[in-house]
Order: C-alpha cells, then sequence, then structure tokens
C-alpha cells in the first residue's frame, strides 16, 4: 500500500503515538475515569485558548461548533454582520440565514483581510446588531485576520465577537481573553493533530447574556445543556471518547513545546514553503502582510491544471495537498503548516510538487524549490 503523506489543512496528519491512543480499547464515558480526563482536557483547551471562560465539547465537526455559536446566540430576526472573504467566511452567512438571521454581509476581495474599520462603520450604523462573526485564517486563501484589532472595536458595543479558528487554533496566535473574543469555535481534526469528530467553544461572560435571551430551538447544540453537564464534570451528550482520550496526548504535546515556540515553528515552516515556491518562479497567495502561517497557498501557472496536479501527486505518488476552492479552484494548491508537520515532511511535499509540475510542462531548474527550502531549513530557528 502507498504511504500517504498529508500536508492538506485539515484533516492533518496524527502523531503515531496518538494513533496509538485512539486504537487503545473504549471505556465508558460516565465513569471517573474518563471524568478525570475530561477535567484535564478542559483545562488544557483553555491553556491553549487563551482564556478563563468555560470551553464546550460536542461530537462534531469544526461547522458544528460553528452552528452551535448562531443558534445559541440569535433568534430569528436578529442582526449580525459576516465577513465574506472566502469560502469559510460564506459559511458564517449561511448558517446564519438557516436560522433566519439578518445578515449584514462585509464583502472582502479573496486574499484580502477586513479591516477593523470597516467593522466599526456598520456597528456605528445599526446599534441594534447582535453578533460579528470572523474567520480567522481563511483557508481558501490562506487570508489570517486580525482579530486583535476587530475585538477593540467590538468589546465597547453591545454585539459579541464569534471567531472561527477551526484551522488556526494552536497554530497562529489567538489571545481570545486579551483580543475580547466571545465565542472561539474550533475542532479537532487540524492544529490538534487527531481525527475529525470533535469540536469545541469557549464562550465568554458577554456571550452568555445574549444566550439567555435567545429564542432559538435547540437540542444538541445547546450550550446551556453544556453547561449544567460540566457542572458534574459530564458531557451533555455522548462524547467523541476515543478523541478525547487522545486529545489528553495532543495538548500534552502542545504545552512541553509552549505556545510561542509552537507558533514561532509554525511561522519557521510556512516561511521554508514560499521560498521554495520563489525558487520555483511561482507566487504565494495572497501577497501582502495578511498572509496566513496555517498553510501557503501557491499560484500554479496559467498552463497548469491545478485539480489534475492535486490529482496525480495525490494517486501516483502518495502526496495529498489541498486544491483551490471557489474563484481558485484549479489555480492554487495548498501546503499546510499544523499540527505534527515536519521540515522532512515539507521537503517530501515540494519534492513530489516539483516532479508532477516538471510532468505537466512547467519548465525550471530542477531541485530549485528543494534546494530552496533545505537550504532555509539549515538556518537555525530564531529563539523565541
Amino acid at each position: 500500500m502507498k504511504e500517504n503523506l498529508l500536508l492538506t489543512p485539515g484533516p492533518t496528519k496524527i502523531p503515531s503515538e496518538i494513533c496509538s491512543i485512539l486504537g487503545q480499547p473504549i471505556i465508558h464515558h460516565r465513569t471517573p475515569q474518563f471524568q478525570a480526563m475530561l477535567k484535564e482536557v478542559v483545562e488544557g483547551l483553555k491553556y491553549v485558548f487563551q482564556t478563563q471562560n468555560d470551553v464546550y465539547l460536542m461530537a462534531a465537526s469544526g461547522t458544528g461548533g460553528m452552528e452551535a455559536s448562531v443558534c445559541n446566540l440569535l433568534s430569528a430576526g436578529d442582526k449580525a454582520i459576516t465577513v465574506e472573504g472566502g469560502k469559510f467566511g460564506e459559511r458564517w452567512t449561511e448558517i446564519c440565514q438557516a436560522f433566519g438571521v439578518q445578515t449584514h454581509v462585509i464583502k472582502v476581495e479573496w486574499g484580502q483581510s477586513v479591516q477593523a474599520q470597516q467593522i466599526k462603520k456598520v456597528l456605528d450604523q445599526d446599534k441594534t446588531i447582535k453578533a460579528v462573526f470572523i474567520t480567522h485564517c481563511e483557508t481558501s486563501t490562506g487570508v489570517t485576520t486580525d482579530i486583535k484589532a476587530i475585538g477593540q472595536v467590538v468589546k465597547n458595543t453591545n454585539a459579541v465577537l464569534v471567531v472561527d479558528a477551526v484551522s488556526s487554533l494552536g497554530v497562529i496566535d489567538l489571545k481570545t481573553d486579551e483580543w475580547n473574543v466571545d465565542i472561539v469555535a474550533s475542532a479537532s481534526h487540524k492544529g490538534f493533530m487527531l481525527p475529525p469528530g470533535l469540536a469545541f467553544a469557549s464562550v465568554s461572560p458577554k456571550a452568555w447574556k445574549l444566550i439567555g435571551t435567545c429564542k432559538t430551538p435547540r437540542y444538541y447544540f445547546d450550550f446551556r445543556k453544556a453547561k449544567e453537564a460540566w457542572g458534574d464534570t459530564d458531557t451533555a451528550f455522548t462524547p467523541a471518547i476515543s478523541i478525547v482520550i487522545g486529545l489528553t496526548e495532543s495538548l500534552k504535546r502542545m504545552k512541553k513545546m509552549g505556545l510561542e515556540p509552537l507558533f514561532a515553528y509554525f511561522a519557521r515552516l510556512a516561511q521554508g514553503t514560499r521560498v521554495a515556491a520563489k525558487a520555483l518562479g511561482l507566487k504565494v497567495f495572497p501577497q501582502d502582510n495578511c498572509v496566513s502561517n496555517v498553510l501557503t497557498a501557491i499560484v500554479l501557472p496559467a498552463q497548469i491544471d491545478g485539480n489534475k496536479l492535486v490529482k496525480t501527486m495525490r494517486d501516483k505518488y502518495g502526496v495529498t495537498v489541498a486544491g483551490g476552492q471557489g474563484q481558485l479552484k484549479g489555480k492554487v494548491v495548498r501546503f499546510a503548516h499544523m499540527g505534527c508537520l515536519t521540515e522532512k515532511d515539507l521537503i517530501e511535499g515540494i519534492a513530489c510538487f516539483e516532479k508532477v509540475l516538471q510532468e505537466m510542462g512547467y519548465s525550471f531548474p530542477a531541485g530549485s524549490g528543494v534546494q530552496a527550502a533545505q537550504k532555509f531549513f539549515e538556518q537555525p530557528a530564531v529563539a523565541v
């Protein structure tokens, strides 16, 4: 069987020791043994979220955490700001509209990030807006949003700030409390190097005021049930037991390294990948100061079919990268920098990328991308 190197921005590669934990015999969740793990996990999540707020677990993907954030805060007819600068910003709009929320959509050109003043202008014009929904890292474009600046704008209004950090949490900095973020939604299958199946949400006291008045019917994703259950160190419904157990190991790894060194490590992987792209005569999307260290989107030569390239890398050589989405479909490939990926993994991925580019007729000095990445990674990492 061909080995598969997973370089996608979720799901991501799982360390062998965590795979071993995931393969252990399952235990029952209504036991003191599992309760002790839950306590450990929630405290560890608070460390990664950088929050003192409650953090709740749901057996769901990241979209489940996003939907829970909407249906617990807003009733039909309430107003919210959503920012669309890619596929996942559009998802906020779609979820809000599914619950009858009136959305003021701020459309941002793909490859750009929304500015805090754009948010402020809308909030100043309409004081009845109850929530602002933002994507921290827009993985369809490789853009990171300045959450700190937006938090400064939103904190002195009646609105709450809700952030999709599904791909970014544990990969780039997100200071939930310090940056005045009221709900952060994330998931297990990206920075936490686990399979899909577990969503997380941190909830601030300001958010709880809205939750208390929300009239939207909800059952499984009800934060009130989650809070009540946590009073007994429990979950309201059956959790993703094996993933929770694996999460104890993920969090140990992250704590051992420390958040700042972790963020610096992923920044280094991103920089090495961008150096390789430049050596191949290719551009990175986006090209300005909002480029994310969560992943690198490389713009393909016009004559290269991106869908075919991704398929060939995966099916012929066992290296899986992500293609473009929406208006970037077939035009970019996306290399992730998260979880347990290493410099060696990225170099292997770049080597495969080079091989397929050559097979598809793109000319460049053989090995130039790999050599540039190797030279970059030979430099000592900067101490944090």
